[in-house]
């Protein structure tokens, strides 16, 4: 077994809820679900999922909506989103639901958000955005933010005076809006390492710790927010005490009370840098067969790039016996060089060498494979790999 000392970071996972060829909608919606449960079962400390709209290939299109569903379904792991496009909603309503959602399920729930708008005129259309609502994000965090401080335009209930803690997608210019924010950044491995390292080192060089503004009277009639409960070296002052006991176990205050001990005690955001980088990985009893649970979502990659399009998974064996153009192999090509593959002790290493250049704090894990068995397997063996079971989640981060 690797030697857990080599992976000292949390492990995460984003999922966002791909179909297969042949298979209705829903049924991805349910693996998801079902996946969350494993995902806790294995260790793994959050467990995310993704916006997207119109796409024939992927189910998830409704974030906060199915991070419901996934943390009723699950006890312990935090749930959140990866992300939530923010151009595509009023920040009044993202707040809103966000803070149902911790208020169901308190000390559990993460907000991750993103600045992406729809990729078709169509879809833009429908959604109400233009092309340009990207260039308006960071106005749209800091009304975001405002609701859950309380300095808000309205008093957004039950949103006001929880600590929902937001991270920021590193979409075109996400990275600088998080460090001005002094937010946390979650950004993919790259096949450009450099620009993604570069990205990284801006982010940390330009950071400014955000001070959260005491809301105006306390949410749900608790008592004030507490103040940061201590600080660990590793999460920069990120407060709150390690693991996942509390309130989600049953041990700690319930509902929308606060405190020291609280579920929404700790502050949402970081005193430094945090970096959470993605990354598709793949780990099978051999490397030869890791190699091909990345191909379906390789080639409806490729497929989306050539045709503008992201269709339903197909078997890999389907998908190698095809005689791809040019354009095609470029594309499959490429989408297959961000992507790492192998035994568990290979995979192991790969990430343990990808934290110690990048410096990232924590790395939230991808993959979907045509088949699901494979995609558990895959987690499983890196879990065991990583001891990601024995890893407490950082109460920092909620």
């Amino acid at each position: 077994m690797t030697s857990t000392r080599r992976l000292q970071v949390p492990l995460s996972v984003l999922d966002r809820s791909l179909t297969r060829e042949g298979e209705p909608s829903g049924r991805a919606l349910r693996e998801t679900v079902r996946f969350a449960q494993q995902a806790e079962e294995l260790g793994f400390s959050r467990f995310w999922v993704s916006e997207h709209h119109a796409v024939p290939g992927i189910a998830g299109s409704a974030p906060t909506v199915l991070a419901a569903a996934v943390a009723s379904a699950t006890s312990r792991i935090r749930v959140g989103t990866g992300g939530v496009m923010l151009p595509n909603h009023q920040p009044l309503v993202v707040a809103e639901q966000f803070g149902v959602l911790a208020s169901l399920f308190p000390g559990r729930i993460d907000m991750g958000l993103g600045r992406s708008v729809g990729f078709t005129d169509g879809v833009r259309k429908a959604l109400g955005v233009g092309k340009d609502a990207a260039d308006g994000f960071s106005e749209q965090l800091s009304e975001l933010l405002a609701y859950f401080d309380g300095t808000g335009t309205v008093r957004a209930r039950p949103a006001e005076g929880l600590r929902v803690p937001p991270f920021v997608l590193a979409v075109g210019s996400g990275a600088a809006v998080a460090a001005a924010h002094g937010l946390p950044l979650v950004i993919g491995a790259a096949r450009d390492e450099r620009r993604m390292r570069e990205a990284i080192d801006v982010y940390r060089e330009t950071f400014r710790p955000r001070e959260a503004a005491a809301p105006s009277a306390p949410a749900d009639g608790a008592g004030p927010a507490a103040e940061p409960a201590g600080a660990d070296a590793r999460q920069g002052g990120w407060a709150g005490a390690a693991g996942l006991s509390g309130a989600p176990d049953g041990d700690g205050p319930s509902g929308g009370e606060r405190g020291a001990a609280g579920p929404d005690g700790p502050a949402a955001y970081p005193a430094a840098p945090y970096v959470v980088v993605a990354v598709n990985a793949a780990v099978a009893d051999s490397r030869e067969r890791a190699e091909l649970l990345q191909i379906p979502e390789a080639w409806s990659t490729a497929v989306s790039r050539t045709r503008g399009t992201f269709t339903p998974l197909l078997p890999p064996e389907e998908i190698l016996s095809r005689v791809m153009s040019q354009k095609e192999r470029a594309a499959f090509d490429a989408a297959r060089q961000s992507q790492l593959w192998g035994t568990a002790d290979e995979v192991a290493d790969e990430l343990a060498s990808l934290v110690s250049r990048t410096g990232a704090d924590e790395l939230l894990l991808t993959l979907n494979t045509h088949d699901p068995a494979d995609r558990l397997d895959s987690y499983r063996r890196l879990a065991e790999a990583a001891g990601v079971a024995r890893r407490p989640v950082p109460g920092a981060l909620g």
